[in-house]
């Protein structure tokens, strides 16, 4: 068997916009783990997770043409795709804030429950996270991973608005110099 193929992101997108199977089916192979794992930590149901893994997949092949190498990398954009259909999922499928309250528990539970998904941990997201108090992987977590809003948050740990958006604030500036180090 020859070489495993690889490509660099220009050629990935080239190949994508000229509609390339061949290209589509290296990206499937090469990130849909860790997109599926995103996904996983949105929507916490592995079948479901399935799904919005091929919606999400379906949502590059038909937005690849609205991916501008100038505002980021592929993966960024793929990133977010990934996020933001799962978090619709969530809502379009009736999951209200009782819900992401009776699934994520108390406050203790929650702070028991950050670990991220091995098959998104080698983006080294899980160490990032984890140099963050206990109270700021808290927020990141509702606010990224379960889709709420900060007044969502403010609910579900019973703390005042403000509070929340000073944590999160904090917390983005410090990821944000954590990532600068790496």
């Amino acid at each position: 068997m020859g070489a495993a193929l690889t490509y660099t992101e220009a050629e990935l997108v080239t190949g994508l916009k000229a509609r390339n199977e061949k290209f589509f089916g290296y990206l499937y192979d090469h990130y849909s783990p860790a997109l599926y794992g995103i996904a996983l930590r949105v929507v916490v149901d592995e079948t479901l997770a399935g799904d919005v893994l091929q919606e999400i997949f379906l949502k590059i092949w038909r937005g690849i043409d609205r991916y501008d190498t100038d505002k980021g990398r592929l993966f960024t954009w793929m990133v977010n795709i990934a996020r933001n259909t799962a978090i619709d999922t969530l809502r379009s499928k009736g999951h209200k804030l009782g819900q992401k309250v009776q699934e994520i528990g108390n406050n203790s539970l929650l702070v028991d429950q950050l670990a991220v998904h091995p098959s998104v941990d080698h983006l080294g997201l899980a160490k990032v996270v984890e140099q963050l108090n206990k109270e700021q992987r808290v927020i990141i977590d509702l606010a990224y991973y379960k889709g709420c809003t900060q007044e969502e948050i403010s609910k579900i740990l019973d703390i005042p608005l403000g509070t929340v958006k000073t944590r999160m604030r904090n917390a983005i500036i410090q990821l944000r110099n954590i990532l600068k180090q790496m």
